[in-house]
């Protein structure tokens, strides 16, 4: 087991601005930030929080948003008529829709190499038949298989806890992020391709192989798997058996992760310097770096200078075959385009 704290590699790529910190911001923002919102929503439909975005290729990205809310009237638990899950065009047209009825809290998504997609169902007490859940649809939106038992919470094989989010390893095996907060299961959780159970590892901590609510997944090209370990404000990179191979922080506090197809890695961090706790000294925005070796290369800073206690920008990320950067935005209700200059 190795552990590594990469702050002093990001501070080489740019030595002579000093610290880590002024480092880290000062490697430049090469990204224009677009108006508020990039996609043409229909006439009457505004946005609810979003932390689901996950590039599908061909010019397409999915979304999964809290259908107008976030938690409680007026989300997901009563607009039953709400298509929560949505394919857009780069250009920000809506291609298709699905999902009414079928989530209360959608998460995390991601797309498998044949085209299906993947969504987290989180939880919400004010829905005791939903939630808990993990889903697999077609690219047209037949539900596929479901792992978990609807609306019910617990830590054995087949069980989940507020499932944050989902990933798909090149030979079909399915992971899942469990817990969304410390007083619940903190665990990935392992099945094969047809949802059979394979191994589970972590828990609440801060040692290697803990975590505190394991808020997203990335697989680079060499098969690691790496965990935003939120709460902890890091991210831990883990071979496929749950081996710990190493820890970064440089990447501020991860809310999601994205490892494109050149292993560049794309940390959306929504949280830090919102409290005392919160990775004070850091700032929120998205961390632009390598896969590879953990240098950070470039950073788009969060605009929202509200003061702690809240939280703000990109909380989902994703980038399309051109390199422009989409953010899902859970506290402005937001999908934001960020393109190259």
């Amino acid at each position: 087991m190795r552990t590594f704290n990469k702050r002093i590699p990001a501070v080489l790529v740019s030595l002579c601005l000093g610290l880590l910190s002024t480092s880290v911001y000062s490697q430049g923002n090469s990204y224009i930030r677009g108006e508020d919102s990039f996609v043409n929503l229909p006439t009457g439909r505004s946005w609810g929080a979003v932390s689901a975005i996950h590039y599908a290729g061909n010019n397409t990205i999915w979304i999964a948003e809290r259908c107008g809310g976030n938690r409680g009237p007026g989300s997901c638990a009563d607009r039953l008529d709400v298509d929560p899950i949505m394919l857009v065009d780069t250009n920000g047209n809506i291609l298709k829709s699905f999902g009414a009825g079928l989530f209360i809290w959608p998460h995390g998504i991601y797309v498998d190499a044949g085209d299906n997609l993947w969504v987290t169902d989180g939880a919400n007490s004010t829905e005791p038949l939903k939630g808990n859940q993990v889903h697999k649809f077609s690219p047209d939106g037949e539900l596929l298989m479901s792992l978990g038992i609807a609306g019910v919470k617990g830590s054995g094989h087949y069980y989940f806890n507020a499932p944050n989010d989902v990933l798909v390893a090149p030979n079909g095996d399915i992971f899942v992020a469990d817990g969304h907060n410390t007083s619940t299961d903190n665990r990935i959780v392992k099945f094969n391709s047809e949802g059979e159970y394979l191994m589970e590892w972590g828990s609440v901590g801060a040692e290697a192989g803990e975590f505190r609510v394991p808020h997203s997944l990335a697989m680079d090209s060499q098969g690691r798997l790496f965990v935003a370990d939120r709460v902890n404000s890091r991210l831990q990179i883990f071979d496929q058996l749950g081996n710990h191979l190493e820890t970064w922080t440089q990447f501020g506090r991860p809310s999601d992760l994205y490892i494109d197809s050149n292993d560049i890695l794309y940390s959306a961090d929504s949280e830090s310097g919102t409290g005392p706790d919160r990775n004070p000294g850091w700032q929120r925005g998205i961390y632009i770096g390598s896969a590879k070796d953990g240098f950070v290369t470039s950073f788009i800073l969060d605009p929202n200078t509200n003061p702690e206690g809240t939280t703000s920008h990109a909380e989902g990320v994703t980038v399309d075959d051109d390199g422009n950067v989409y953010g899902a935005e859970v506290a402005e209700r937001n999908v934001r385009k960020f393109s190259l200059r």
